[in-house]
């Protein structure tokens, strides 16, 4: 096998003294789907993490990581980041933005630090997957450590 290189944001990790595993996977350009990465690892959907961009009207940027397999609730992200109201930002954005491409997205090592919340199951699992900042790549990484290392918040951002 190949060897894994590093992203930034493992070595961010590395520096921080976090635990995680570089997990590979095959990337479908025609499907960027949480759930497509899933399948590739044998893991529950659930435990699989996107990280969504979004802007508020009050405090601008802002990050949502959310299970997989669910939407952003546009009302609840607002509320939890301290807007009246929010969107994800145009795709167009997420690079000069972030520094990252769609399905390349991570919490970790974006260009400036952002609010940034978790959905609230995150922490009931022993590990969540992230994406490391490349397609192809995801952190396996216990989501307390995760959650602290990007000084995040925890609440309920899904649509039921």
């Amino acid at each position: 096998m190949s060897k894994i290189l590093k992203t930034n944001a493992a070595r961010l990790l590395d520096k921080a003294g976090i635990k995680y595993e570089l997990i590979p996977y095959a990337v479908d350009e025609n499907d960027l789907a949480a759930c497509h990465i899933a399948e590739q690892l044998s893991e529950p959907l659930a435990q699989v993490f996107k990280t969504l961009v979004l802007a508020g009207d009050r405090t601008g940027h802002f990050v949502c990581v959310v299970p997989g397999d669910s939407e952003v609730d546009l009302k609840a992200a607002a509320k939890v980041s301290g807007n009246k109201k929010c969107d994800l930002i145009p795709m167009k954005e997420l690079l000069p933005v972030t520094g990252y491409i769609r399905g390349g997205c991570s919490p970790v090592g974006m260009k400036k630090h952002f609010p940034t919340y978790f959905h609230s199951t995150a922490p009931d699992y022993p590990y969540i997957y992230i994406s490391a900042g490349i397609r192809g790549l995801q952190f396996k990484v216990d989501p307390k450590d995760i959650i602290a290392y990007t000084e995040a918040g925890c609440a309920d951002l899904i649509r039921h």
